[in-house]
């Protein structure tokens, strides 16, 4: 027997990884059906008229189909928002309208959300904010969403509806606008940053010149989105985990530079080695955050005021700039140091300080990580003498 060309094995291979692919995506979909909260959803609007349908639509199929953990289910059907309460008051599914004016209902079952919003097309934007109709057309309703990946509709037995060839472009790694890039960026100006997120997310491919031509010619829009939205956008881009893809990029680094000046460290990611920035990576936003911006200068004050940190979020940043100067001392570090600010503060705080110190030593330092091990679960001392010691004391002597 004539051993296969090199051709016919990448052949196989192909054969091979697709039918992979549709294993585990038919897997996928067993146990969302399987779920008693989307069953019942979808049993619900399957029976509700003989026109009313319901699919799955967005992140969760983008994420079912690259194999990533499904962390929301989001929902697309042909009936109106009144008509989404209707059904659920009908099979007692309880819910909330708070997003009702953009056409989502949220759904609760066992503690669980499920998001359900009507077919949607757009009458007029203003580059934050869109004026909808509902219609009960599945193509109006992909024709106003932003990318192609984004774009792939579902139903329970894993059929796809996908009118703009997403499943390709995940498949390939390509970042596609729907329709014509400057006007579904100008419709939302803040489709430059999920474009940023998704391209270090899914792409396999250099930017398009066209596409980057088209994003600095609207990047002067992003200054009429609210801070809440470019905040939210950036954790969302941060927890990627593609931090040192982001920073070795020329072209997604230019934009950083324009839409978030304050973050003048982010080049340092660059020169930790593979296993320090994988330690690092598993850490929170704010403390990410807190690395990008934290210098000698009012930076971090500037960038907490202009984007309304909370008050939790700003004394944890607070903190390591305010210890930012005294981690370059030396004996800073000794465990009984550590234990006069833990006394002040926590054991949170602590790991977070060792952890910032990891970072601009640009390595993972042996006597640090045991003592971050040490303080991980160390209780705060309690001074012995109480108030009430005290009182007994001096009222033996009055």
């Amino acid at each position: 027997i004539l051993a296969p060309q090199p051709n016919m094995k990448n052949i196989f291979n192909r054969i091979l990884k697709s039918n992979h692919n549709k294993s585990l995506l038919v897997n996928e979909f067993i146990k969302l059906s399987k779920n008693k909260g989307i069953l019942k959803i979808f049993n619900a609007f399957s029976n509700y008229n003989e026109k009313s349908e319901i699919r799955f639509v967005g992140g969760c199929l983008r994420k079912i189909l690259n194999n990533e953990t499904v962390d929301d289910i989001d929902l697309a059907t042909n009936i109106n928002p009144d008509g989404i309460k209707k059904i659920l008051e009908n099979k007692k599914i309880k819910f909330f309208d708070t997003g009702i004016s953009h056409g989502t209902i949220t759904a609760i079952y066992e503690d669980r959300q499920y998001e359900i919003t009507s077919l949607r097309k757009d009458i007029s934007t203003d580059g934050r904010h869109a004026k909808v109709q509902f219609t009960d057309s599945w193509k109006d309703d992909a024709s106003r969403r932003d990318f192609s990946i984004n774009c792939i509709y579902s139903d329970l037995d894993g059929n796809l509806f996908d009118p703009y060839n997403g499943k390709s472009d995940l498949t390939n790694g390509k970042i596609v606008f729907i329709g014509d890039a400057g006007k579904r960026i100008s419709e939302d100006y803040l489709r430059i940053l999920r474009y940023i997120r998704f391209y270090l997310k899914y792409s396999k491919n250099p930017h398009d010149e066209k596409i980057k031509k088209v994003i600095r010619q609207n990047i002067s829009g992003i200054k009429n989105l609210s801070k809440e939205r470019l905040l939210d956008e950036l954790k969302k881009i941060f927890m990627t985990g593609e931090i040192l893809k982001m920073v070795n990029d020329k072209f997604i680094m230019e934009l950083f530079n324009l839409i978030f000046p304050e973050l003048k460290n982010l080049h340092l990611f660059s020169k930790l080695n593979d296993s320090t920035l994988k330690y690092l990576l598993k850490k929170n936003f704010i403390f990410l955050i807190s690395a990008a911006l934290i210098d000698e200068t009012d930076n971090v004050q500037y960038f907490m005021f202009k984007y309304k940190i909370s008050n939790d979020d700003k004394k944890k940043i607070n903190f390591l700039k305010e210890n930012y100067k005294q981690m370059f001392k030396k004996n800073y570090f000794s465990e009984k140091n550590l234990n006069k600010i833990h006394y002040y503060t926590n054991s949170s705080s602590i790991i977070d300080l060792i952890d910032f110190k990891i970072f601009i030593s640009q390595k993972i330092n042996k006597g640090l990580i045991e003592l971050k091990d040490k303080f991980s679960n160390k209780s705060k001392p309690i001074f012995p003498i109480k108030a009430n010691y005290l009182m007994e004391r001096l009222m033996d002597h009055i």
